[in-house]
């Protein structure tokens, strides 16, 4: 079974970063790098929550967070962020949700409720997208039941990674 993917197209790419120019979500601009406990812990709780709402209003099992892949996403989310690329991961095993800003922060909520706001365009009794849609149906996936995300932001650009295992939107069947 092939795996369908989906890329939100992003709103600007900032070219010509380099790496010192960007940071982590939370990291203060002098900070050694690494995401203090808190603020790590308050992004997984925020996006696990997100996530569940979404899921909860199609009847699947809540996701719980995986540090696991949290520190798979932010490996990409760093490499985009210091690249100014905007792409799916190559040769990744895991769903994957991508999300991109520019020019003002996001936060879990937006970064979520972006990526559940595609339902409108899926049908759920053909399964068909009118447009894109993989970015929900990995959200509500069913027998998807780990998620992790990070965000790598910098020079005024912000990328958000969420990783899921099981992966979902596998050709020819309903996410739920």
């Amino acid at each position: 079974m092939s795996r369908v993917l989906s890329l939100l197209c992003g709103l600007a790419v900032i070219a010509g970063m380099s790496p010192a120019q960007w940071q982590r979500f939370g990291q203060a601009a002098t900070g050694d790098g690494k995401l203090p406990a808190a603020k790590a812990s308050s992004l997984a709780q925020e996006m696990v929550s997100a996530h569940n709402i979404v899921r909860a209003r199609v009847g699947t099992a809540p996701l719980t967070w995986s540090d696991r892949l949290a520190g798979i996403a932010q490996t990409w989310a760093d490499r985009l962020q210091a690249s100014g690329q905007f792409a799916h991961s190559p040769n990744n095993d895991l769903g994957e949700n991508l999300f991109e800003i520019a020019g003002a922060p996001a936060t879990p909520s937006r970064v979520v409720n972006d990526w559940a706001g595609e339902s409108r365009d899926y049908d759920y009794g053909s399964n068909t997208c009118r447009a894109v849609c993989g970015h929900y149906t990995q959200i509500v996936w069913n027998e998807t039941k780990e998620v992790g995300c990070a965000v790598a932001r910098g020079g005024g650009r912000e990328v958000w990674v969420c990783n899921y295992d099981p992966p979902g939107n596998w050709a020819g069947k309903k996410p739920y």
